[in-house]
Order: structure tokens, then C-alpha cells, then sequence
């Protein structure tokens, strides 16, 4: 499963792990930064709190690894169990797949995104998806290049805030 890295790249000693509740200012930290990077920082919300109560609880609604380089925090991904009803299984839906700036291009993402098709085959997963904002060509690319398949017949619908208030009452 682990290939080398293509000629002249050195992937760094990144260890993936499973975040624990003592990493929650670190996620709400990582989250602020994926927020500035995606020009959405005005719709975080969330706290250390409603981390803390999502996922690491009972019955977590997401998990959350985290990408180390020596002692530092350099990435995340944060992802939950889905379903297919096509293929009668699992899935795992990617939510949130981020590295910081200064650690982009080392492999930092690709050992986070393989870390997670491990854990879906290891699951009995059927499909892992995620979404990718369309400004976003470098990411585009390279899930391009690991042999993900764009859904460009699909379009994304979301109910939130008031509209969900509304239509859930």
C-alpha cells in the first residue's frame, strides 16, 4: 500500500493518529486555518466544546486523525461513516482534509488520504467520498492523480441555519 515518493520528492516523518480529547484546541485550531483558506472563516462556529461533544463521546458523530511531524501538528482529517444504498455497505465520507501551508507538498496529504482508504478497506467500506471546492485546482489535481473520480453529474445541496429551522419544524 505505501509506494515510494515519486523521484526528488522526500515524504517527511509524518505519524498519522487518532486525535484524542487533549488535541481539541489543536482540531478547533486546524479548522480555523482550513476556514481562512477556504475564505469561509466568518461560518466557523464551532467551539471546544461542541468538538468535545461530537467526538469523544459514546457515540461520536465524526473522528478526527491528525498528521504529526516530529512534535507538530501539521494536518487533519475528520471524517465520518456513511452509507451506500447502491452497494449495500459502508462508506466513509471524508469532511475535512487539511495540511498547513508550510507542510503542502510533502506528502503530508497524500499520508493522510491513504491513511483513511486504509482504514475504509480495513471498515469494509465500499466507496470513500468527499467534496473539493472548485477553485481548489491543486487539491483537484492530485485526487485526480491518486485515481479519484470527480461526480460531475452530482450537485451538492445543503440545509442550514433558519432554512433548516424552517423546513425541520
Amino acid at each position: 500500500m505505501n509506494e515510494p515518493p515519486p523521484e526528488g520528492q522526500t515524504l517527511p516523518t509524518v505519524r498519522i493518529l487518532p486525535a484524542t480529547e487533549s488535541d481539541v484546541p489543536t482540531i478547533l485550531a486546524l479548522i480555523r486555518e482550513l476556514a481562512g483558506f477556504e475564505k469561509l472563516s466568518h461560518e466557523v462556529v464551532a467551539t471546544e466544546d461542541s468538538l468535545r461533544a461530537s467526538l469523544f463521546t459514546q457515540n461520536p458523530a465524526a473522528e478526527c486523525m491528525l498528521a504529526w511531524d516530529g512534535g507538530s501538528p501539521v494536518g487533519f482529517a475528520l471524517f465520518f461513516r456513511s452509507f451506500s444504498t447502491f452497494l449495500g455497505k459502508p462508506g466513509l465520507y471524508l469532511e475535512d482534509l487539511y495540511v498547513r501551508t508550510e507542510h503542502r507538498g510533502q506528502g503530508v496529504g497524500e499520508a493522510l488520504l491513504r491513511h483513511l482508504a486504509g482504514l475504509a478497506v480495513t471498515r469494509g467500506c465500499g466507496r470513500m467520498e468527499w467534496a473539493v471546492l472548485d477553485w481548489n485546482r491543486r487539491a483537484i489535481d492530485f485526487y485526480k492523480r491518486v485515481g479519484a473520480q470527480a461526480l460531475d453529474d452530482w450537485t451538492t445541496f445543503r440545509l442550514t441555519g433558519d432554512a433548516l429551522e424552517r423546513f425541520g419544524s
